[in-house]
């Protein structure tokens, strides 16, 4: 895979959608970016992760070194990422009684709990970890709408099981939608577009976008 952008320390690269970050259990899962990356950088290590079904920037470390330094910029919260999805209906008048700022961000507050019994599927439950994401709207349709999405917290499937929880799953989403959602998009309309932070040797601010060509309207992938 050809990075985004490379130096002694990082890699940025863009995953796309039904591939793995790192490999599942069981021989068929084995493909994933990060084997496919470490097969050209042999040091390459993985910081974070992406859904399977969600495209776009994804960081790895150059060396254990880089590695743990990274992971300290995500556990203090100076990584800043943005994500644009395709849900269904209209999130904007549901949540009207939720004024937004000044900048059009509303918030979700919902502390998100594994399901094990229907595992991986995660819920909205009191004994859940807290988090939090923050969303716009970007473009409205007759039956969906185009939405920015900014997790604040970093919960597996914490923007899929948010913007469920008000209502308005996002299109082709195999685990939250109804089947009459997912069938609206042959993928998961979830791409992780901007990536942001400081460098982890220099302290450079570093950026990066993927934009996509969505729509809120049919035909809703046009990429």
């Amino acid at each position: 895979m050809t990075p985004i952008h490379e130096d002694e320390h990082l890699l940025v690269l863009e995953k796309p959608s039904g591939l793995l970050s790192v490999p599942g259990r069981g021989p068929d899962k084995q493909d994933c970016l990060s084997k496919r990356v470490q097969a050209i950088y042999p040091e390459a290590l993985i910081v974070h992760r992406l859904d399977q079904d969600t495209s776009g920037l994804l960081l790895m470390a150059r060396g254990i070194e880089a590695q743990r330094r990274l992971s300290r910029l995500f556990e203090t919260r100076q990584v800043k990422k943005r994500y644009v999805a395709v849900v269904a209906g209209h999130p904007a008048q549901t949540q009207a009684e939720q004024a937004p700022d000044e900048e059009g961000w509303r918030t979700i507050d919902g502390p998100i709990l594994l399901d094990w019994e229907r595992r991986p599927i995660h819920i909205i439950h009191p004994d859940g970890k807290a988090s939090r994401s923050r969303w716009r709207v970007l473009d409205t349709g007759q039956t969906a709408t185009l939405i920015e999405l900014e997790p604040v917290t970093g919960r597996t499937h914490q923007l899929r099981v948010h913007m469920q929880s008000i209502g308005h799953p996002m299109l082709g989403d195999s685990l939250y939608a109804p089947p009459e959602i997912k069938a609206l998009s042959p993928r998961l309309m979830l791409h992780a577009q901007e990536l942001a932070f400081p460098h982890p040797f220099t302290e450079t601010w570093m950026a990066f976008q993927t934009p996509t060509k969505w729509s809120a309207s049919c035909p809703y992938l046009t990429i």
